[in-house]
């Protein structure tokens, strides 16, 4: 089992024939991932060459649209690797075709943007994940975004986190366990896909035995997401916060990753999570022993 993706998920990335798009269409495709096409409305009727998993070449048709290339091919997902001034439009054009699942690469996307992309997918069909964000995987079965897939195999262990490096830490930290899915969700202010939104999933999923949650400074996402374990979640979650050293007032890193006064802070946060019985790590490999802990337990 698995969150929001699977083996039978079917893959469109709009914007293949880009640098990015071509070289991670690439390493999605040696994942084991099924890729049908991808889109580009100025290169519409070509196609671009890849190898798949076992070497052999694949032939990828390219559309004009992305409702063109849900009916040629049936896919359910798409990839977005697009500059930020048009991935607003790429989304939109995303979801007036229905697909079930956009996954947004793209950082440096306008908040004003994605704010009206999230309104816009208010009572649609998809879902977003991202931006900003490196995607998501279902480590032996599929790969949508630019995860390394050779970090982990599957396992019982779901894994939901703000930060992509983060996650591929983790994912390497916890892989004589492995995971179900883990869900790179994005550092910017807004997101499509929050902590909650996975919480729940993984709460639903019957193969995910425990969950990893990773936030950092800024924002209340964190502390809402412990509200919501406390209400809803019956998994043991371990949790980790990056930004306990960081100055007041400063981004890091991410946009979305900034303290004002006391709120957002990481100690606010640790808090908040382990009022609601969520142990929660100094460091990421503290973190990942906690879970280990718990994991040997179960």
């Amino acid at each position: 089992m698995s969150i929001y993706l699977n083996k039978d998920s079917k893959i469109i990335v709009q914007g293949i024939t880009g640098g990015m798009g071509a070289k991670h269409t690439a390493l999605m495709l040696d994942s084991g991932a099924t890729i049908v096409g991808g889109v580009n409305a100025r290169k519409a009727g070509t196609t671009v060459t890849h190898k798949d998993a076992s070497g052999a070449d694949v032939e990828l048709p390219v559309f004009g649209t992305v409702k063109e290339a849900m009916a040629e091919t049936g896919a359910d997902v798409s990839v977005l690797f697009v500059p930020p001034a048009f991935t607003k439009d790429a989304c939109v054009e995303a979801i007036d075709a229905e697909i079930p699942l956009i996954v947004v690469i793209t950082e440096g996307v306008p908040v004003q943007d994605t704010a009206e992309v999230w309104s816009y997918l208010q009572g649609k069909k998809t879902r977003m994940i991202g931006p900003n964000c490196p995607g998501i995987i279902t480590p032996g079965e599929s790969l949508a975004g630019i995860t390394p897939h050779t970090i982990t195999g599957s396992g019982p262990v779901g894994l939901v986190s703000k930060s992509g490096t983060l996650t591929y830490q983790m994912m390497y930290e916890l892989k004589d366990f492995g995971f179900s899915t883990a869900i790179g969700i994005g550092g910017d202010p807004i997101v499509g896909t929050t902590h909650i939104d996975a919480l729940q999933a993984f709460e639903e999923d019957p193969d995910t035995k425990l969950i990893v949650m990773i936030g950092e400074i800024g924002g209340d996402a964190e502390e809402r997401a412990a509200a919501y374990i406390k209400d809803n979640i019956t998994k043991p979650v371990v949790g980790y916060v990056a930004g306990f050293t960081a100055p007041e007032g400063k981004t890091m890193g991410h946009a979305g990753a900034i303290v004002s006064g006391s709120a957002g802070t990481a100690a606010a946060k640790q808090e908040a999570l382990e009022a609601v019985g969520v142990k929660v790590g100094k460091t990421p490999s503290a973190t990942a022993e906690l879970a280990r802990e718990l994991l040997r337990d179960l």
